[in-house]
């Protein structure tokens, strides 16, 4: 991490776990209140992973239209379900629910966006009439909640090379990127193409996957 890594996630309280039984799978669950926005993260622990390298990771930013509601709008839901099945089938695993609404905007402005988005404009425009910019998360808390975890590397499931580029310049070791692409639909195929055109989301070509949009 840059400058001193101890100095930097000094902060970073490890609360007690409590056991978790899900359908996944069993797990522990920790709280990580983040001193530096003020957000409320949760990790979920499958096995022993302290001092281990190859640990199966996933991020994961709040989505509750898609977690929660099951949107067909955006792959958030299915992400979540594909990431926890994963990690639920691998001896020890880490998936980081971060508060991170709308990619940082909060419901509030995501619905605005929403709105935006239903008269024509795309995610990333959407976010920019509001104010915003792309995505306004940061990763810096989930590399100190891994580094408080004691993970030493981890296979990391994302699409995203934003994610990647921002977690290694915090100093977590990146052994391998695991791709985390869901089918598209023909509700969210113009959402995944901008992820993909606007976003650098490493995804199949957007004729590829919309060919394969299932309705």
């Amino acid at each position: 991490m840059p400058g001193n890594a101890g100095e930097l996630c000094e902060n970073i309280l490890l609360t007690v776990p409590a056991h978790l039984p899900t359908r996944y799978g069993p797990f522990r669950i920790h709280a990580f209140p983040c001193p530096f926005t003020g957000e409320e993260h949760v990790a979920l622990v499958k096995g022993r992973i302290a001092g281990r390298e190859d640990v199966l990771v996933r991020l994961h930013s709040e989505c509750v239209t898609g977690d929660v509601f099951g949107s067909e709008r955006c792959d958030c839901g299915e992400q979540l379900d594909a990431a926890l099945k994963k990690i639920g089938r691998s001896p020890r695993g880490v998936l980081l629910y971060l508060a991170q609404e709308g990619r940082g905007i909060g419901i509030t402005n995501k619905v605005a966006a929403y709105h935006l988005q239903d008269h024509g404009l795309d995610t990333v425009d959407a976010n920019r009439v509001l104010g915003f910019p792309a995505d306004l998360r940061s990763y810096k808390c989930a590399a100190c909640m891994l580094r408080v975890l004691g993970v030493k590397s981890v296979r990391l499931m994302t699409n995203n090379p934003a994610k990647i580029e921002e977690l290694q310049s915090y100093g977590v070791r990146i052994s391998r990127r695991i791709p985390l692409q869901v089918v598209a639909t023909s509700r969210n195929v113009r959402y995944l193409r901008t992820k993909k055109e606007r976003l650098r989301h490493i995804l199949e070509s957007a004729e590829v996957t919309e060919s394969r949009a299932r309705r």
